[in-house]
């Protein structure tokens, strides 16, 4: 079971929700790449999930649970003390990064753990707390490039590299720089993620695959086929029957 809520008001230009998942049974669960990053508690600990480029399977176990905060892409900024390419595609541990300062992580640990057996809204009242020490940590650190979900709107809208460099005043050098401060890398990678999120949706809402394909900014359905494989790993139909 996955739930997720708007995040503390505060935080809404910074973060996209707060979540949980608790499994229902054993297996291979697979993250694919949204552009984000997620700070998560899980059964083996707090930790960070970098923004991704590639399918990402999790072994699970039934009755596992998951909870975490999800920041919108672009907008992590230095609030984890490093800068967010060095933690593209791996899963890095929170005590790995100093852990954040005003945030007993082992403490919210065992108080999720404890959360869990009443109930989501003690849940999410754990989630709140934790969000309130994160404001503080946002408010001390350097802020995301404020030219990022710019960026990202106008490659989900299918424009070209080249053009949002031109609209920003930048050259695709300069652009591609901010990119990876931003977002982990550069625009080519930025845009294939979102294009992908956009034909997930779509397929999600029942829409044919031809029709999700023009739609989504791809030549035709054998060029979306063959990037959401090299995303996801998995068609797209298979992708969006998982939960």
């Amino acid at each position: 079971m996955y739930r997720e809520w708007a995040p503390d008001p505060v935080l809404a230009d910074r973060l996209v929700c707060v979540w949980t998942r608790v499994t229902a049974s054993g297996g291979t669960g697979l993250v694919v790449p949204d552009g984000c990053v997620d700070l998560v508690w899980g059964p083996r600990g707090p930790h960070v999930a970098g923004p991704d480029t590639g399918p990402m399977p999790v072994a699970m176990s039934p009755g596992d649970r998951y909870t975490g905060i999800r920041f919108r892409p672009g907008a992590v900024g230095e609030a984890l003390g490093v800068p967010v390419e060095a933690l593209r595609d791996l899963r890095v541990p929170l005590t790995d990064l100093g852990g954040l300062p005003g945030l007993d992580a082992e403490a919210v640990s065992a108080a999720i753990a404890a959360a869990g057996t009443a109930g989501d809204g003690d849940v999410r009242g754990v989630l709140g707390a934790v969000q309130e020490s994160l404001a503080v940590r946002l408010r001390a650190t350097p802020g995301p490039d404020p030219a990022a979900p710019v960026v990202a709107e106008a490659l989900r809208t299918g424009r070209s590299v080249g053009e949002v460099a031109r609209d920003l005043g930048l050259s695709e050098r300069q652009l591609h720089r901010r990119c990876v401060r931003a977002f982990g890398y550069g625009p080519k990678t930025l845009q294939r993620v979102v294009r992908f999120q956009r034909a997930v949706r779509l397929a999600r809402r029942g829409a044919g695959l031809a029709e999700v394909a023009l739609a989504s900014g791809y030549a035709d359905q054998s060029h979306m086929s063959n990037e959401v494989r090299r995303l996801a790993g998995v068609p797209l139909r298979q992708l969006v029957s998982r939960p």
